[in-house]
């Protein structure tokens, strides 16, 4: 299925229409932005049923997972947002200082105004719209990009927001590299991107041009460490549920992992058992099981399997884009997968005496969007004092991501800014500092000739 690039010519009619809108200061009304959430609640939920169809059919997610990473997570972001949206937007207020007195300090939060917003295929549609809610909830205009690889997620999306908002506001275009060029020059306030570090950092580098704030959720290598301290049956289990969701296609999925010697083989033996039990002696039959995004990705990932020594599974499917669930041994640490994100679901494997040999590697790669360890709590200690991350879970994967309390981001090479929750309402506002100085005194001692300057000096 094809999505129809927008033109040009329409882009920036939109781009027009919604700074003009945006200037006429209706977005800075609290109750509007409100009336706004609670309507796309309402058109996601009318169409509720062909946002699953539509994500099993880009990418075989069963009912369940996508209600449960899609659906669930952007429900929970509005009624979040709904909920404590008026006290967010209150002004805060700040005592004077001994320079300032008797001046007091306000911060207000206003929108930045033009956000454009480009998602990505692999979370189609809770990405697309879990930032538009920060957006608005912001008060600003936003434009919509999402991927045209899940282009049947992407047409549903345009499908809701057109008949919820009227362009002026919210907008949706779709199209691939040749729009996102023409993107490039237009002045956004806010840009959103969620993608490849590569790409980001080409967007980075095109909007810095108009000093646009940039928020940036990357990925990278995200490792995982299994302890001899650990629960090992359990870390098992949740190790192979975070790396077969959306068949690994997850930017904070485990992309490789290191387990103690003591421990590797019991391990092994575990994942083994739960991959059956999750997915059947066949996973290529199991309705829970998803598929590859498209024959480039198929063809990359599956590539993958001859550089290594499958623990167990490694069956491939070209035809239905299919690849089981492998740990990867005996992988050479300068091969091609481990040089890039693998974004599927292969999961190279070393084994450590030593915590400071996985320490000391993770260390000189770039900075990963997750972490993962698997052990007591003591002894995650000095796992965490050294290594850093965008986030990370302690005997858990991808588990941060659900919290619509903490924010949610990478840093360094995995992105920049974050969201979900107030972060995402912060993230889309401008925190202005307003000093406010009464007349009723004005204190000369800022005016030259600075009168009793040496005393003052004593204070300040």
């Amino acid at each position: 299925m094809n999505v129809a690039s927008t033109s040009k010519e329409k882009i920036q009619e939109l781009f027009s229409l919604q700074k003009e809108f945006f200037e006429s200061q209706a977005t800075k009304s609290i109750r509007f932005r409100l009336d706004a959430l609670q309507a796309l609640k309402l058109s996601i939920k009318k169409y509720e049923d062909n946002v699953l169809e539509a994500l099993w059919n880009d990418l075989h997610k069963s009912a369940q997972e996508a209600y449960y990473t899609e659906l669930a997570i952007v429900y929970s972001e509005i009624d979040y947002q709904i909920k404590n949206l008026s006290k967010w937007a209150q002004p805060q207020y700040a005592l004077p200082t001994l320079t300032t007195f008797p001046a007091t300090g306000k911060m207000i939060f206003e929108p930045l105004g033009m956000a454009l917003i480009v998602s990505p295929w692999n979370y189609p549609f809770h990405l697309s719209l879990n930032t538009l809610i920060g957006a608005i909830s912001g008060g600003n205009c936003s434009i919509v990009k999402p991927s045209p690889d899940a282009a049947h997620t992407a047409n549903i999306i345009n499908k809701i927001i057109s008949e919820t908002f009227p362009p002026n506001f919210i907008a949706c275009i779709s199209g691939g590299r040749d729009v996102n060029e023409f993107l490039f020059d237009i002045p956004f306030d806010v840009v959103c991107f969620t993608g490849s570090s590569k790409v980001g950092s080409i967007f980075m580098e095109k909007f810095a041009k108009h000093l646009s704030k940039m928020i940036l959720e990357l990925g990278g290598k995200s490792p995982c460490i299994v302890n001899c301290d650990a629960n090992i049956n359990l870390a098992a289990k949740r190790i192979v549920w975070g790396k077969t969701i959306n068949a690994g296609q997850t930017c904070i999925a485990p992309d490789y992992l290191w387990v103690h010697e003591d421990v590797k083989d019991e391990l092994l033996k575990y994942m083994e058992s739960y991959a059956k039990e999750f997915f059947g002696e066949n996973p290529k039959e199991s309705p829970y099981y998803g598929r590859m995004i498209h024959d480039d990705a198929q063809k990359r990932v599956s590539s993958y399997l001859s550089l290594g020594t499958p623990a167990f599974g490694g069956s491939t499917s070209d035809e239905e884009r299919f690849i089981e669930f492998t740990p990867l041994l005996n992988v050479d640490p300068q091969s091609e997968v481990m040089q890039t994100e693998i974004f599927g679901p292969i999961l190279p494997v070393y084994s450590f005496k030593d915590m400071d040999e996985p320490i000391n590697i993770i260390k000189n790669k770039p900075k990963p969007l997750a972490f993962y360890y698997f052990g007591s709590s003591q002894s995650s200690k000095k796992v965490f004092t050294e290594v850093t991350s965008g986030g990370a879970c302690i005997n858990d994967t991808l588990m941060h991501i659900a919290n619509h309390r903490m924010p949610f981001g990478g840093v360094g090479y995995s992105g920049q800014g974050n969201y979900h929750g107030r972060y995402s309402f912060e993230a889309f506002s401008h925190k202005r500092s307003i000093s406010m100085t009464p007349t009723w005194i004005d204190v000369p001692v800022k005016y030259t000739p600075y009168p009793l300057y040496n005393f003052v000096k004593k204070f300040i």
